[in-house]
């Protein structure tokens, strides 16, 4: 079994840093931080707002190199294996189809914005979480 540390106070920074650069996009841009909405901006046909998209995408790739070039370590396990590692990514793409938004979308900015859609996404979210990790942990012993 995979074991996990909670650490608040690293996550609570987190948190608000995802707030603050999610206030400020809708503030600068009038755009909503959802990740997946922001990539697909950046794939062929390209919309006309790509600049702000592949900076906003670039920060998130450069924000964990500076934290490890700041000697912190980043742990992290990937308890499947790798055909099960691209059926999960599947069946999130194909959630995020068809709930139109993905986690960042719905749970940062719309629960934000007090959207009902976005209120029902995150609890439906949340619950499917807790449900996979039970079985995969006390069921299948992953």
């Amino acid at each position: 079994m995979m074991e996990t540390e909670f650490t608040p106070w690293v996550s609570l920074a987190g948190g608000v840093l995802i707030g603050i650069a999610s206030i400020l996009l809708m503030a600068m841009n009038g755009r909503i931080a959802g990740m997946t909405g922001i990539l697909t901006g950046i794939i062929p046909p390209f919309s006309t707002d790509w600049p702000w998209r592949i900076a906003f995408l670039a920060g998130a790739v450069i924000a964990p190199v500076l934290y490890i070039a700041a000697g912190q370590a980043i742990a992290y396990a990937v308890p499947v294996s790798l055909p099960l590692l691209a059926l999960g990514g599947l069946i999130v793409g194909v959630g995020v189809y068809y709930g139109a938004g993905c986690t960042s979308g719905h749970g940062v900015c719309g629960m934000a914005r007090l959207s009902p859609r976005s209120i029902a996404a995150t609890v439906t979210f949340m619950i499917f979480t807790g449900l996979t990790v039970y079985v995969l942990r006390h069921v299948v012993g992953v």
